[in-house]
Protein backbone atom coordinates (compact mmCIF):
# COMPACT_ATOMS: atom_id res chain seq x y z
CA UNK A 1 0.00 0.00 0.00
CA UNK A 2 1.24 3.49 -0.87
CA UNK A 3 0.38 6.63 1.11
CA UNK A 4 1.31 10.15 0.02
CA UNK A 5 1.18 12.90 2.65
CA UNK A 6 1.13 16.61 1.78
CA UNK A 7 1.94 18.68 4.87
CA UNK A 8 0.74 22.29 4.62
CA UNK A 9 3.53 23.48 6.90
CA UNK A 10 7.05 22.45 7.86
CA UNK A 11 6.27 23.10 11.52
CA UNK A 12 6.12 20.03 13.78
CA UNK A 13 3.24 21.25 15.91
CA UNK A 14 -0.23 19.98 16.77
CA UNK A 15 -1.14 19.18 13.15
CA UNK A 16 2.05 17.17 12.78
CA UNK A 17 1.24 15.16 15.92
CA UNK A 18 -2.29 14.46 14.70
CA UNK A 19 -0.90 13.27 11.38
CA UNK A 20 1.58 10.96 13.11
CA UNK A 21 -1.27 9.50 15.18
CA UNK A 22 -3.35 8.92 12.06
CA UNK A 23 -0.50 7.10 10.31
CA UNK A 24 0.15 4.76 13.27
CA UNK A 25 -2.17 2.08 11.89
CA UNK A 26 -0.42 2.13 8.51
CA UNK A 27 3.30 2.36 9.27
CA UNK A 28 3.93 -1.38 9.46
CA UNK A 29 2.44 -2.23 6.07
CA UNK A 30 2.54 0.90 3.94
CA UNK A 31 5.09 2.86 1.95
CA UNK A 32 4.65 6.43 3.17
CA UNK A 33 5.99 9.35 1.12
CA UNK A 34 5.78 12.79 2.70
CA UNK A 35 6.12 16.28 1.29
CA UNK A 36 6.44 19.41 3.39
CA UNK A 37 5.32 22.79 2.12
CA UNK A 38 6.74 25.16 1.09
CA UNK A 39 10.05 23.26 1.11
CA UNK A 40 9.03 20.69 -1.50
CA UNK A 41 7.02 23.09 -3.65
CA UNK A 42 8.44 26.56 -2.96
CA UNK A 43 7.13 28.50 -5.95
CA UNK A 44 3.85 30.37 -6.14
CA UNK A 45 1.55 29.92 -9.12
CA UNK A 46 1.82 33.18 -11.08
CA UNK A 47 -1.47 32.69 -12.96
CA UNK A 48 0.09 32.38 -16.42
CA UNK A 49 -2.34 29.53 -17.27
CA UNK A 50 0.45 27.84 -19.23
CA UNK A 51 -0.29 24.48 -17.54
CA UNK A 52 -3.88 24.47 -18.79
CA UNK A 53 -3.26 25.99 -22.24
CA UNK A 54 0.15 24.63 -23.25
CA UNK A 55 0.57 21.65 -20.92
CA UNK A 56 1.76 20.99 -17.39
CA UNK A 57 5.38 20.55 -18.49
CA UNK A 58 5.53 24.26 -19.37
CA UNK A 59 4.95 25.33 -15.74
CA UNK A 60 7.91 27.15 -14.25
CA UNK A 61 7.69 24.78 -11.27
CA UNK A 62 7.18 21.60 -13.29
CA UNK A 63 10.17 19.86 -11.68
CA UNK A 64 8.43 20.02 -8.28
CA UNK A 65 4.88 19.39 -9.51
CA UNK A 66 5.75 16.35 -11.65
CA UNK A 67 7.57 14.65 -8.78
CA UNK A 68 4.70 15.19 -6.33
CA UNK A 69 2.03 14.29 -8.88
CA UNK A 70 3.76 10.96 -9.55
CA UNK A 71 3.46 10.16 -5.83
CA UNK A 72 -0.19 11.23 -5.76
CA UNK A 73 -1.08 9.05 -8.74
CA UNK A 74 0.70 6.04 -7.25
CA UNK A 75 -0.91 6.50 -3.82
CA UNK A 76 -3.73 4.32 -2.53
CA UNK A 77 -4.43 6.94 0.14
CA UNK A 78 -3.71 10.69 0.05
CA UNK A 79 -3.36 12.53 3.35
CA UNK A 80 -3.51 16.35 3.37
CA UNK A 81 -2.67 18.23 6.57
CA UNK A 82 -2.89 21.90 7.42
CA UNK A 83 -3.46 24.12 10.44
CA UNK A 84 -5.98 26.90 9.84
CA UNK A 85 -4.50 30.32 9.18
CA UNK A 86 -7.13 33.10 9.38
CA UNK A 87 -9.96 30.62 8.73
CA UNK A 88 -8.27 29.06 5.70
CA UNK A 89 -5.56 26.59 4.76
CA UNK A 90 -1.94 27.72 4.84
CA UNK A 91 -0.62 29.91 2.04
CA UNK A 92 1.81 27.15 1.10
CA UNK A 93 -1.02 24.63 0.71
CA UNK A 94 -3.07 27.09 -1.36
CA UNK A 95 -0.07 27.71 -3.62
CA UNK A 96 0.36 23.96 -4.00
CA UNK A 97 -3.29 23.42 -4.94
CA UNK A 98 -3.17 26.31 -7.42
CA UNK A 99 -0.42 24.47 -9.31
CA UNK A 100 -2.82 21.60 -9.98
CA UNK A 101 -5.44 23.69 -11.78
CA UNK A 102 -4.83 21.64 -14.93
CA UNK A 103 -5.99 18.50 -13.07
CA UNK A 104 -9.40 19.97 -12.29
CA UNK A 105 -12.29 18.24 -14.05
CA UNK A 106 -12.99 21.10 -16.49
CA UNK A 107 -9.46 20.58 -17.82
CA UNK A 108 -7.48 17.30 -17.71
CA UNK A 109 -8.35 15.22 -14.64
CA UNK A 110 -6.23 12.12 -14.05
CA UNK A 111 -8.35 8.94 -14.42
CA UNK A 112 -6.55 7.42 -11.41
CA UNK A 113 -8.00 10.05 -9.09
CA UNK A 114 -11.57 8.83 -9.50
CA UNK A 115 -10.81 5.65 -7.57
CA UNK A 116 -8.71 7.18 -4.81
CA UNK A 117 -9.37 7.88 -1.16
CA UNK A 118 -8.16 10.91 0.78
CA UNK A 119 -8.04 12.20 4.35
CA UNK A 120 -7.82 15.84 5.44
CA UNK A 121 -6.48 16.74 8.90
CA UNK A 122 -6.89 20.31 10.15
CA UNK A 123 -6.91 22.11 13.49
CA UNK A 124 -7.14 25.65 14.78
CA UNK A 125 -7.26 27.72 17.93
CA UNK A 126 -10.99 28.30 18.30
CA UNK A 127 -12.80 28.07 14.96
CA UNK A 128 -11.53 27.93 11.39
CA UNK A 129 -10.52 24.29 11.01
CA UNK A 130 -13.66 23.41 9.07
CA UNK A 131 -13.18 26.19 6.52
CA UNK A 132 -9.51 25.18 6.13
CA UNK A 133 -10.59 21.60 5.43
CA UNK A 134 -13.16 22.89 2.95
CA UNK A 135 -10.41 24.69 1.01
CA UNK A 136 -8.60 21.40 0.50
CA UNK A 137 -11.69 19.27 -0.09
CA UNK A 138 -12.83 21.63 -2.82
CA UNK A 139 -9.74 20.84 -4.89
CA UNK A 140 -9.72 17.10 -4.12
CA UNK A 141 -13.35 16.73 -5.18
CA UNK A 142 -12.70 18.52 -8.46
CA UNK A 143 -9.72 16.22 -9.04
CA UNK A 144 -12.31 13.43 -9.07
CA UNK A 145 -11.95 12.02 -5.54
CA UNK A 146 -15.25 11.06 -3.89
CA UNK A 147 -14.12 9.26 -0.72
CA UNK A 148 -12.73 12.01 1.55
CA UNK A 149 -12.44 11.67 5.32
CA UNK A 150 -12.10 14.85 7.38
CA UNK A 151 -10.78 15.53 10.88
CA UNK A 152 -11.12 19.05 12.30
CA UNK A 153 -9.75 19.83 15.74
CA UNK A 154 -10.74 22.90 17.75
CA UNK A 155 -8.16 23.96 20.32
CA UNK A 156 -8.93 26.20 23.26
CA UNK A 157 -6.44 28.30 25.15
CA UNK A 158 -3.18 27.29 23.46
CA UNK A 159 -1.72 25.95 20.22
CA UNK A 160 1.24 24.09 21.75
CA UNK A 161 0.62 20.36 22.22
CA UNK A 162 2.48 20.16 25.53
CA UNK A 163 0.40 23.03 26.93
CA UNK A 164 -2.95 21.53 26.03
CA UNK A 165 -4.95 20.08 28.88
CA UNK A 166 -4.80 16.33 29.32
CA UNK A 167 -8.51 16.19 28.53
CA UNK A 168 -8.11 18.05 25.24
CA UNK A 169 -5.15 15.92 24.17
CA UNK A 170 -7.13 12.76 24.95
CA UNK A 171 -10.10 14.05 22.96
CA UNK A 172 -8.02 14.87 19.88
CA UNK A 173 -6.18 11.56 20.11
CA UNK A 174 -9.40 9.57 20.36
CA UNK A 175 -11.03 11.28 17.38
CA UNK A 176 -8.05 11.05 15.03
CA UNK A 177 -7.40 7.41 15.94
CA UNK A 178 -11.06 6.62 15.24
CA UNK A 179 -10.68 8.07 11.74
CA UNK A 180 -7.42 6.18 11.30
CA UNK A 181 -9.02 2.87 12.26
CA UNK A 182 -11.87 3.52 9.83
CA UNK A 183 -9.51 4.01 6.91
CA UNK A 184 -7.21 1.18 7.99
CA UNK A 185 -10.08 -1.30 7.58
CA UNK A 186 -10.62 -0.42 3.93
CA UNK A 187 -9.69 -2.90 1.21
CA UNK A 188 -7.40 -0.77 -0.93
CA UNK A 189 -7.17 -3.36 -3.71
CA UNK A 190 -10.60 -2.10 -4.79
CA UNK A 191 -11.11 1.47 -6.07
CA UNK A 192 -13.26 3.84 -4.08
CA UNK A 193 -16.87 4.39 -5.12
CA UNK A 194 -17.48 7.43 -7.30
CA UNK A 195 -20.52 9.30 -5.97
CA UNK A 196 -23.26 10.94 -8.01
CA UNK A 197 -21.94 14.46 -7.33
CA UNK A 198 -18.62 13.62 -8.97
CA UNK A 199 -20.41 11.93 -11.87
CA UNK A 200 -22.62 14.99 -12.33
CA UNK A 201 -19.60 17.30 -12.43
CA UNK A 202 -17.97 15.00 -14.95
CA UNK A 203 -21.09 15.01 -17.15
CA UNK A 204 -21.22 18.81 -17.26
CA UNK A 205 -17.50 19.01 -18.07
CA UNK A 206 -17.93 16.34 -20.74
CA UNK A 207 -20.57 18.42 -22.53
CA UNK A 208 -18.22 21.39 -22.40
CA UNK A 209 -15.29 19.43 -23.79
CA UNK A 210 -17.39 17.88 -26.59
CA UNK A 211 -18.32 21.37 -27.75
CA UNK A 212 -14.75 22.68 -27.52
CA UNK A 213 -13.34 19.62 -29.28
CA UNK A 214 -15.74 20.03 -32.20
CA UNK A 215 -14.66 23.65 -32.63
CA UNK A 216 -10.94 22.88 -32.41
CA UNK A 217 -9.66 19.28 -32.45
CA UNK A 218 -6.20 20.45 -31.37
CA UNK A 219 -7.46 22.25 -28.25
CA UNK A 220 -5.45 20.60 -25.48
CA UNK A 221 -8.21 19.80 -22.97
CA UNK A 222 -10.71 18.55 -25.57
CA UNK A 223 -8.02 16.47 -27.26
CA UNK A 224 -7.13 14.91 -23.89
CA UNK A 225 -10.78 13.98 -23.21
CA UNK A 226 -11.06 12.46 -26.68
CA UNK A 227 -7.88 10.41 -26.17
CA UNK A 228 -9.23 9.10 -22.86
CA UNK A 229 -12.42 8.04 -24.63
CA UNK A 230 -14.50 10.20 -22.29
CA UNK A 231 -16.29 12.00 -25.12
CA UNK A 232 -17.70 8.58 -25.96
CA UNK A 233 -18.92 5.92 -23.54
CA UNK A 234 -15.73 5.42 -21.51
CA UNK A 235 -15.81 6.69 -17.92
CA UNK A 236 -12.81 6.95 -15.55
CA UNK A 237 -14.60 5.22 -12.66
CA UNK A 238 -15.22 2.15 -14.87
CA UNK A 239 -11.62 1.77 -16.03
Amino acid sequence: MNITVINGTEKHGVTYRLKEMFLTNFKDNANITEYYLPRDCPGFCNGCASCTIKGENTCKDAEYIKRIEKSLLEADLIVMTSPAYVFHTTGAMKAFLDHFAYRWMPHRPAPEMFGKRAVILTQCLGSGAKSAAKDIKHSLSWWGISKIGIFTGALMGDIVWEKLSQKKRAELTRKVKKLSQKFAKINYTKPAHTNWITKAKFSVCRLLQRTLHKKDTEYLDGKYWAEQGWLGKTRPWKS
